[in-house]
């Protein structure tokens, strides 16, 4: 299938982007280039509510390396949607027809509705979170969210963001004690003002750039060993501790850290303190962190339009581990196989009484099974070491950091040997229990793996058998639907791993 290039530009109150994606049926949603200005548009506007010269001139320039950009990449298909800084221009509607005429670029004006609709939208679609509040603070305004079972409930948008709040409250770029106090108990009265959010116990969900600067820095501090910060969380413990370090830093410090980008540390500490008001006001335990938000919302809204299998709410890995098997060169097919073949050996190990059954444990088995040594697609001898980087060093939509962890771990299992090396960063990370299931389930992977030796999907069904006279053995009757020559081969030549789980001989007799 021909993949499809499709943009985005955001014009913000903070800043502008151009982002470029691409979609295909086979390989999913990437995001292929991501250009910013920081405009702050809302510092453009006049105390009597218009958009001034200088604003538009630098939205209009802009625009027009935009729109170069756009031509040289042959993107026919793009939105250009403005959120707080045009909606609350007086002048709007002349900028958006000047816009037009000077550029050819139509610009949507999105209503505060339609902009925190997009913000939940992506995060339902992109992470396993049930329930959240999710918030997207922006230059001059702040969506707030409520979905419940990834159902919208309730949406907000509050005049006040990043760069108004500042213009608000400090009267330097350093903020003072008293100024964080201020800009806290006015989001916290903000937000009580908001009925519905008031002590909802439910996950706080950070869309904007801000809530991705908070992240790192929680990661710097506890030397994270893992890349990314889509799907992070942060307990409100860690949280306050970040928010006690900002306020204790001059804009000079806070300019100096790898962890925030500059143009972001005049304007951190008022947007620490709105997220800190949040979690209070719901109640919140857990911060998390959405790389996706408005502009994700909007692609994923439009593509769903021409492919309503494109994304699944409900199980948001399920289409993601389909689009990253596709990557790595296994089929739809295939991997399906995989997991089914899995299912039916696990069952039949609890039918034994071989192992207690466990839903949660199929789940996870079913995870493993669709992206087992997706490696091999990179170097046949060092399969294991490759799924597991690669597993664990992306980010995977549907799975938080552990989880993402806890696949890497299942997918990539080789021996034991291997799998406590590949944990060493990870040890605290899991209980003891949790470490001897990944590693029953990993055995067992490995067999159905060797079991589809071939690559043609030949067995069909798999039933086990235990002789009274010989309970100390195994009998793994294999169905096929052809000769599995490979199949025999690598079966007994991998059977030992699964031996030393179910503490048991296991022969295989293929029909």
């Amino acid at each position: 299938m021909t993949k499809r290039k499709r943009a985005v530009i955001d014009i913000g109150s903070n800043t502008i982007r151009l982002v470029i994606y691409q979609y295909s049926k086979i390989s999913g949603l990437k995001e292929l280039m991501n250009i910013k200005s920081v405009a702050r548009l809302r510092n453009d506007i006049t105390e009597e509510g218009y958009l001034n010269e200088q604003g538009i001139q630098k939205l209009l320039n802009l625009l027009h390396s935009f729109k170069e950009m756009l031509i040289d990449y042959g993107i026919e298909h793009y939105r250009a949607v403005a959120t707080a800084s045009l909606r609350q221009s007086k002048n709007n509607q002349e900028i958006i027809k000047k816009m037009y005429e000077e550029t050819g670029i139509q610009i949507e004006l999105l209503s505060e509705r339609d902009e925190a609709y997009y913000g939940y939208f992506a995060v339902a679609n992109t992470i396993s979170t049930p329930s959240a509040v999710t918030i997207d603070i922006g230059g001059g305004s702040t969506e707030i969210t409520y979905y419940e079972q990834k159902e919208l409930k309730h949406a907000i948008s509050l005049p006040f963001g990043s760069v108004s709040l500042k213009r608000q409250f400090m009267q330097s770029d350093t903020m003072t004690k008293r100024e964080h106090d201020e800009v806290y108990h006015f989001a916290k009265q903000q937000f009580k003002e908001v009925t519905w959010l008031n002590d909802l116990k439910v996950p706080v969900v950070g869309i904007s750039g801000s809530a991705r600067s908070m992240a790192k820095m929680d990661q710097s501090r506890k030397n994270y060993p893992l890349t990314g910060v889509h799907q992070y969380r942060m307990s409100l413990a860690d949280f306050n501790e970040i928010n006690d370090e900002i306020s204790s830093l001059t804009y000079n410090e806070l300019k100096k850290m790898d962890e925030l980008s500059a143009d972001r540390a005049d304007i951190i500490g008022p947007v620490a303190e709105v997220f800190r008001a949040l979690m209070h006001v719901v109640d919140s335990q857990k911060f998390q962190l959405s790389r996706k938000g408005l502009r994700e919302g909007i692609v994923i809204s439009d593509i769903l339009k021409e492919y309503p299998l494109a994304f699944d709410r409900t199980d948001v890995f399920r289409s993601n581990a389909r689009y990253l098997a596709s990557e790595f060169g296994k089929s739809e097919n295939q991997i399906l196989h995989h997991a089914r073949i899995a299912e039916l050996m696990y069952r039949e190990l609890c039918r034994h009484e071989l192992w207690d059954y466990s839903e949660e444990e199929i789940y996870i088995l079913n995870q493993g099974a669709k992206v087992y040594m997706i490696g091999e697609y990179l170097e046949q001898d060092a399969a294991s070491q490759h799924t597991f980087y690669l597993l664990s060093n992306r980010s995977i939509n549907g799975l938080n950091h552990k989880e993402r962890v806890r696949l890497a771990l299942l997918a990539s299992y080789k021996n034991k040997d291997s799998f406590y090396t590949y944990l060493k960063p990870f040890e605290d990370w899991f209980t003891k229990e949790e470490v001897q299931m990944l590693i029953r389930l990993g055995a067992l992977l490995k067999l159905i793996y060797a079991l589809d030796a071939s690559k043609r999907s030949i067995v069909t069904d798999i039933v086990i058998e235990i002789n009274e006279e010989t309970p100390e053995v195994l009998d793994l009757e294999i169905q096929t639907r052809g000769y599995p020559l490979a199949e025999k081969y690598q079966g007994n030549k991998q059977k030992k791993h699964f031996e030393r789980i179910v503490k048991k001989d296991v022969i295989l007799h293929f029909v």
